[in-house]
């Protein structure tokens, strides 16, 4: 199987589970030229809009694991880099994990559909009464990560591993628990207490993480 049809087989399972809604339009094509609001972007005029608005090739070319930590990297056709998704209520991701590399804990305001393509890929997530539900994914197969849940994958391999997600919000985002703990200016004092860890594990993080304070 291509990975042109994973692609076309992963958007067709997520656009299955949404429900459907009552539209005054085909379609919003998003215009950046304006601030995004709580309901998205601006429609692009309709006599600007063509084919090409509706197609996007970024998922065809694997990312560079090799300039981060994690060992990642991830590759996005949000409503910022695909407009055309704008309103419709889903997006994709390609995920690059290179050996020994992790997608660390992290959270999204939607749900999350993942399909291994290559590798072995421990998946999991922490459900709100502290149960971890998580598996190794091989190739084919796919994986729900409620809204919200914090959630994480591994690859478990010897070889690069590849994934793609789907998630049913143009916008997903995306906050990693560890950066968005050691990469900004918090006191390391509070987050000692915020946390149970020791100085210096907190002053290693924030060093890592190049946070401040």
């Amino acid at each position: 199987m291509t990975i042109y049809r994973v692609v076309v087989l992963l958007s067709l399972l997520v656009l299955f589970t949404l429900s459907t809604a009552t539209t005054v339009v085909d379609f919003c094509v998003a215009d950046l030229k304006f601030p995004k609001g709580p309901a998205g972007f601006p429609c692009k005029n309709p006599a600007n809009v063509t084919v090409n608005d509706f197609v996007f090739s970024g998922l065809s070319v694997p990312g560079d694991t090799t300039t981060n930590v994690f060992k990642v990297a991830v590759t996005g056709a949000f409503d910022t880099t695909f407009p055309a998704l704008n309103g419709l209520g889903l997006s994709m991701a390609r995920l690059d994990i290179g050996v020994g590399g992790v997608v660390p804990i992290h959270s999204h305001r939607a749900s999350e559909l993942i399909m291994v393509i290559d590798g072995a890929i421990l998946a999991g997530f922490i459900s709100e009464d502290n149960t971890a539900y998580y598996k190794t994914l091989y190739k084919g197969d796919i994986m729900i990560f409620p809204q919200s849940m914090l959630h994480f994958q591994v690859n478990m391999g010897k070889k690069p591993a590849l994934a793609f997600v789907s998630l049913d919000s143009p916008n997903p985002g995306f906050q990693i628990t560890s950066s968005s703990l050691f990469s900004n200016d918090l006191p390391k004092k509070v987050i000692e207490k915020i946390t149970a860890l020791d100085a210096s594990q907190v002053k290693k993080l924030k060093k890592m993480f190049r946070g401040t304070n």
